[in-house]
């Protein structure tokens, strides 16, 4: 399948795949129609590393 070029430039919501104009349309987007989704996905900004990650320091 070949998708068109046209719209590659143009921000696009990654939960509901609709395209804007600028990102500041964008945020008002998600700001509005999924601030369930983004409030709920806050409080799990816990960063720790992984089991069986390997990092050299």
């Amino acid at each position: 399948m070949v998708l068109p070029l046209v719209d590659e430039h143009k921000p696009k919501c990654y939960l509901c795949h609709i395209g804007f104009e600028s990102i500041e349309k964008l945020r008002v987007h998600q700001n509005n129609e999924h601030k369930e989704f983004f409030e709920s996905h806050e409080k799990n900004t816990k960063r720790e590393p992984v089991p069986g990650d390997v990092s050299v320091f």
